[in-house]
């Protein structure tokens, strides 16, 4: 479910909007970044908005420090670049290193929801609606950047969170680069499409994943240039686009969208557990399948994916019923 779940209070929780992290990043050392300041339209939680693109508590791109200001390091079309995000006040203050920083700065407000429209949402359920009351700072990222959601999401088809997220950090830290500004080899860029290109099979097979996963990457970074090229496009196009790739089905091009168009009505479909909670959440129905969960969501229609996300952020799910997914590790084979 890549950590879709209300979070429980962890060191590393932010995506519910709590943020309690130890400081590992320095707000700022050496030289200063370029810095652009942003007055968001309505209440903003830097958690919930940016939640989503943190792939794991070990997540090399992404950290939050005490303060709670929001590090991501990412591979922009321009270079790669560093930013930090605050909150002062009323206002977010965005500030950036490398190649890439002006191109992340240029796109700071969209990447805080500043496309989203969340007054177009009209909760038709009682739990939906406290949801919404009480998480009042969500907004849907738009990063613009197709890649980097698509890899991610790619290596968490079909395994556990944990064997994502372990196959994540562990790839972008050894083929990626170090992040640009003062955070010193804590943080990296994820690698350049020729760098996955370039992994040999058994730094997949290392880093648990298997040989579908990393076929359907490598087809992936070959057409690179074409799937950015989607972020222009409307969502359903995008993901058409997305879905001609051997490998990527309805599930990942969804989690894709979500994130790089944020895309307010891209459910997403075939994913183990969340037909089960929107139908527990909202007809008391734990064995729910994908076509009853799209039924319960019809009338949020043009905000479905919103609608799943206040659902899971009520924390309303089903009891567990059977032991957690066994974790495998085909890298010791």
């Amino acid at each position: 479910m890549a950590g879709r779940f209300a979070p429980r209070p962890t060191p590393t929780t932010v995506r519910g909007g709590h943020v309690v992290v130890p400081g590992s990043v320095p707000r700022q050392v050496g030289e200063a970044g370029r810095v652009r300041s942003w007055v968001p339209s309505g209440a903003l939680d830097l958690g919930l908005v940016l939640g989503p693109l943190r792939r794991g508590p070990g997540d090399p791109t992404f950290r939050v420090t005490a303060d709670g200001a929001v590090w991501r390091a990412s591979l922009t079309p321009v270079g790669p670049g560093t930013l930090r995000v605050s909150g002062h006040g009323s206002e977010v203050r965005g500030e950036a290193w490398g190649p890439g920083g002006e191109w992340l700065l240029a796109r700071l407000p969209e990447m805080l929801g500043a496309a989203d429209d969340p007054d177009a949402f009209v909760p038709r359920h009682r739990l939906v609606a406290v949801a919404q009351h009480r998480r009042p700072g969500l907004r849907l990222t738009r990063t613009g950047l197709v890649l980097e959601s698509l890899i991610p999401s790619v290596l968490e088809q079909k395994v556990t969170t944990d064997e994502a997220y372990r196959a994540w950090r562990l790839l972008v830290r050894k083929f990626g680069e170090p992040a640009p500004g003062p955070v010193g080899g804590r943080m990296w860029v994820m690698p350049a499409p020729r760098a996955w290109a370039l992994i040999p099979s058994w730094e997949w097979h290392r880093a648990g994943v298997d040989d579908k996963r990393a076929s359907t990457i490598l087809r992936a970074v070959r057409v690179a240039a074409r799937l950015e090229q989607a972020v222009s496009m409307s969502a359903e196009d995008a993901r058409a686009r997305l879905e001609v790739v051997p490998g990527v089905g309805v599930w990942t091009s969804a989690e894709t969208v979500q994130r790089s168009h944020g895309a307010a009505d891209a459910v997403t479909v075939g994913d183990l557990h969340l037909p089960g909670i929107v139908g527990w959440a909202l007809a008391g129905d734990r064995d729910a399948d994908d076509s009853v969960m799209l039924s319960l969501l019809e009338p949020y229609a043009g905000q479905r994916h919103r609608a799943a996300r206040l659902i899971l952020l009520s924390g309303r799910t089903p009891a567990r019923r059977a032991p957690k997914m066994p974790r495998g590790d085909i890298g010791k084979l």
